[in-house]
């Protein structure tokens, strides 16, 4: 999908609409007041103050119609250069310009308004000559924001909205859009029950249903199995830790406001852990190792907490609880480049079962001109950095380098997904570290008999498996493979008086082969069960009648299809088992 923040002359569309949106909701609604409407990767938004008022989804045609009015009477949109008083004084009446305002540096400093008709507002620009140019455009929905993103201030009314150079492009896009709505990891998670939230439990707090966790619990099964081939073993550690822990790994310092408050208890000062590295690092710590026990692979499925901003999360792909498939491997100077290697050819052959093929790899490095949100050790972030490049070079790895995009402690390999929608973001990641094991004051015993500090690899390769699983959803529409649906297989009887004990007896073979199987003999017409089980993206129906229960076979459909198959029930359970052994999509 077309990224129009990147593309200059949609920017400049789009940025010009909002203002547009800005001048029709100011003749609708005369006392509304305008925080700020930038342009995004899907059009653009305005955040609006109605006082009283609210505009609700119902509303957004009127508006529509009140923009075209205004689009059509071709109105110039000129630019006006203001000093700081000026500002101030013309936007005297309106506090959220104000705020702008005063936050700009110097009294000579040129500020800009764009001026169309009876309507100005504050902007840096550009924008199109005339009103005319927005002809093609879509109001999209709205939502709350509050203002400066602080739950502590005021709740505004955020309108979306979208603009192109012509009608095709703009049906285009909607088109594009309504197949993402379908995509929508919310949206099928609530039609084929995988998961739920409810705020009285907690916003970003998402509780898996049955047919969720048995996802969810095939891709831990599934990462544990190729992680304990590749030596790893497994570990379990508290969801919570002691402040001290944090004060001395670092994140307190630096993470502080991403973690939940502490709490105190009994004297002691606790916190909900962001993530598990300090926890692993004691369990290393617990007792003396030998260079002969290295690499040490330390891995969990493991529970954390952040507290992401109300704006930013998203389903299970961001939540404030989730479960990071989450490593740390304690190595040798001498063991980076094949223990990051190895970690890299995990990475692209769980890429590989899962078909995944867009995406790139990026570098990730401090911004040495904001060392506060780092670990300020310049020596220490050269050698992570310069070894971290160095290996990524020496095993051929194409990527691109990113400034302000390292952990606070260590550089890291970042392996970012474009997803079926929405924007990109990482699902895999890789961080070399020379800095907690010195804060914990790890060693091992090298060859000559002297402690030496290892060095660790934080990875973890689903990242979270909440948001791998959202990734998967939207990926596959809800349609998942074979081994990973929640129910593999629905047997449907033709009639239950005739057909029933047959369909019961391939359930008991199904079930012996751990084919996750069920049986719908409701009372219902066939037609309303084979669409149903089809609604519910079942990948296998079975459709047992007379010709089933006289040969002993089994007639079935494949999600998606019209055909019916047939296979004895021997060969069909070799195919279905073969499939779900080999990770196929459907036998």
């Amino acid at each position: 999908m077309i990224n129009i923040k990147e593309d200059s002359k949609l920017n400049t569309l789009n940025h010009s609409c909002a203002h547009l949106l800005a001048h029709a909701i100011k003749h609708l609604y005369p006392n509304a007041k305008f925080w700020v409407g930038p342009v995004i990767e899907e059009g653009f938004y305005y955040d609006v103050d109605l006082g009283e008022d609210v505009i609700k989804e119902e509303d957004l045609p009127n508006i529509e119609r009140e923009m075209k009015k205004i689009a059509k009477s071709d109105k110039l949109i000129k630019r006006i250069e203001l000093s700081k008083s000026e500002a101030l004084e013309m936007f005297k009446d309106d506090p959220y310009k104000i705020d702008l305002i005063s936050r700009m540096d110097e009294e000579n400093t040129v500020i800009s308004a764009y001026k169309q008709d009876d309507f100005i507002d504050l902007c840096r620009g550009p924008h199109m000559e005339s009103t005319k140019a927005m002809k093609y455009f879509k109001l999209l929905k709205v939502s709350g924001a509050y203002f400066k993103g602080d739950s502590k201030n005021k709740m505004l009314q955020r309108i979306y909205g979208v603009c192109f150079f012509n009608e095709d492009d703009l049906s285009e896009y909607l088109k594009i859009l309504e197949e993402a709505k379908e995509r929508d990891h919310r949206k099928l998670g609530k039609e084929l029950e995988l998961f739920m939230s409810d705020d009285l439990v907690g916003r970003g707090l998402p509780m898996f249903l049955p047919n969720g966790y048995i996802v969810w619990q095939e891709l831990e099964n599934y990462i544990k199995e190729k992680e304990r081939k590749l030596g790893y073993d497994h570990v379990m550690t508290p969801c919570l830790g002691n402040v001290e822990l944090y004060k001395t790994s670092g994140h307190f310092e630096h993470y502080k406001e991403n973690m939940f408050p502490v709490m105190e208890v009994e004297g002691e000062s606790f916190v909900l852990r962001p993530m598990n590295c300090p926890h692993h690092m004691m369990i290393y710590a617990s007792k003396l190792h030998s260079y002969k026990d290295l690499p040490i692979r330390i891995g969990e499925i493991a529970h954390d907490f952040r507290y992401e901003a109300s704006g930013a999360i998203k389903g299970i792909e961001r939540g404030r609880h989730f479960c990071q498939n989450d490593a740390h491997l304690f190595v040798t100077p001498e063991q980076i480049k094949s223990e990051f290697k190895n970690v890299v050819d995990l990475i692209f052959d769980v890429y590989k079962d899962f078909n995944i093929t867009d995406y790139r790899c990026v570098l990730s490095l401090r911004d040495p001109m904001n060392k506060e949100k780092y670990h300020n050790d310049d020596e220490m972030w050269n050698k992570a950095e310069n070894s971290l490049r160095e290996v990524l070079n020496e095993i051929g790895l194409p990527y691109t380098e990113e400034i302000g995009e390292a952990a606070f402690y260590g550089p890291k390999l970042d392996v970012n997904v474009k997803p079926a929608i929405g924007g990109e973001y990482t699902l895999s990641t890789c961080q070399l570290d020379f800095c907690l094991p010195s804060k914990f004051d790890l060693k091992y015993v090298d060859s000559d008999g002297t402690k030496k500090t290892p060095v660790v690899l934080h990875r973890a390769i689903l990242g979270s498996l909440d948001r791998f699983m959202a990734y998967i959803i939207e990926e596959t529409k809800g349609a998942f493979p074979l081994w990973l649906a929640p129910t593999q297989i629905n047997i449907i009887p033709v009639n239950n008086e005739y057909h029933l004990d047959y369909s019961k007896e391939i359930k008991d073979i199904l079930d012996k082969n751990n084919i996750r199987t069920k049986l719908d003999d409701r009372a219902e017409k066939l037609s309303y069960k084979i669409r149903e089980s089809q609604t519910k993206k079942i990948p296998l129906t079975l459709i047992i009648g007379d010709k089933e229960k006289e040969s002993r076979i089994v007639s079935f459909r494949k999600f998606g299809s019209q055909d019916t198959e047939s296979l004895d029930i021997e060969k069909f359970v070799q195919s279905v088992d073969d499939c779900i052994k080999n990770k196929k999509k459907n036998i």
